[in-house]
């Protein structure tokens, strides 16, 4: 029996080369070639060893692949898309609890992309299907599929945080969104409050879908009408909540009758709205009670200081890591599909009872 001492050596954890080879139609020796020296293939032959690669999520890294089933101490977390630097510091915060919490247990953080497009998804998943990471952590997005290849068939422990992915059978972390916006609508109406001003992020997002629906629940338990909510925004993404603040002021100021309460879904957005609207002469407290969403810390700092919806940050990095270090250790602990982190209404001066 022929002995190929050039054939790289392969586990049997996920496709093999005589797999790509048999569904490219050539020979193992070929597909070697054609992975180790392209130049050495001719490109129609190479470019099918390349589809038939993608197709079954073949990688040829034998390294990468030792590092696959135990040795990796690296955790990818996966980003929505490119860094935000508004105030609501969202993605930094974090990233910061997340690599905080994984260095105290031993294993290192890698930042996977810095967008969504399809050349990004290729490189997530080459890192997954390669090997040289231990396990997942994907923030308020859904999971990367490109090629025909899917993280979800990596092979690899994921959690999903700020995004209740349970019922795709992905491990989840989120906050509790929906009651802490019907919390904070509640307080107002306890002020007095019985119209309000809505400031959404982009129309079917989740985090805008709970938190619209939690305001509405808190004007049905009190028996105010729907239509008591005026709507602005729907139309922008949360990284431009600035544009949706200062487009929300405008909206306002054209409604006949106006509000005397606001719900921003982002920090930023409450920032350009107050501001905006100050400068029109309606003061706030005094003429408008104004609330947000994220905990920014500059909140403090505005004028007035701005009463905000704290997200637990910290906290949930360390939940997420800990639920995805339990699987990468196969520990058997025991957890909830989706685990939720309750936020915090922070009050400050933005909030005030109604004057009639």
């Amino acid at each position: 029996m022929k002995n190929n001492k050039d054939m790289p050596i392969e586990e049997h954890s996920g496709p093999l080369m005589a797999d790509v080879a048999r569904l490219a139609g050539v020979a193992i020796s070929t597909v070697s070639r054609a992975l180790a020296n392209p130049g050495r293939v001719n490109e129609k032959t190479r470019a099918k060893i390349d589809a038939a690669a993608k197709q079954l999520g073949y990688t040829p890294n034998a390294m990468a692949r030792g590092l696959r089933v135990g040795k990796s101490s690296t955790v990818m977390i996966i980003l929505p898309g490119s860094l935000y630097y508004g105030v609501s510091q969202v993605i930094p915060q974090v990233l910061q609890s997340i690599n905080k919490a994984l260095l105290q247990n031993g294993y290192t953080l890698m930042i996977a992309n810095l967008g969504r497009d399809a050349e990004s998804e290729r490189h997530i998943l080459d890192l997954a299907f390669g090997g040289t990471v231990r396990g997942v952590i994907i923030l308020s997005s859904k999971l990367p599929e490109v090629d025909g290849r899917s993280l979800a068939n990596a092979g690899l422990p994921i959690v999903s945080m700020l995004l209740d992915m349970s019922d795709a059978g992905v491990p989840s972390v989120v906050t509790n969104d929906r009651e802490a916006v019907r919390d904070a609508t509640a307080e107002m109406i306890g002020m007095g409050h019985r119209r309000f001003f809505y400031i959404a992020g982009p129309r079917g997002n989740y985090h805008d879908v709970e938190r619209h629906a939690g305001a509405l629940e808190a004007l049905r338990d009190a028996g105010i009408p729907q239509d008591a909510l005026s709507l602005s925004g729907g139309d922008l993404d949360y990284h431009e909540g600035f544009e949706i603040g200062i487009q929300a002021a405008a909206d306002f100021a054209r409604l006949e009758e106006r509000p005397t309460a606001v719900i921003a879904t982002s920090d930023d957005m409450a920032i350009s709205f107050v501001s905006r609207i100050q400068q029109t002469g309606l003061r706030i407290p005094g003429d408008l009670s104004v609330v947000s969403f994220d905990g920014a810390p500059v909140c403090e700092f505005c004028f007035p200081p701005l009463s905000t919806i704290e997200q637990p940050f910290e906290e949930m990095g360390e939940i997420a890591v800990a639920r995805l270090l339990d699987a990468i250790g196969q520990e058997g602990r025991e957890w909830e599909p989706c685990v939720v982190i309750r936020s915090k209404l922070i009050l400050r001066e933005s909030m005030a009872p109604f004057k009639s």
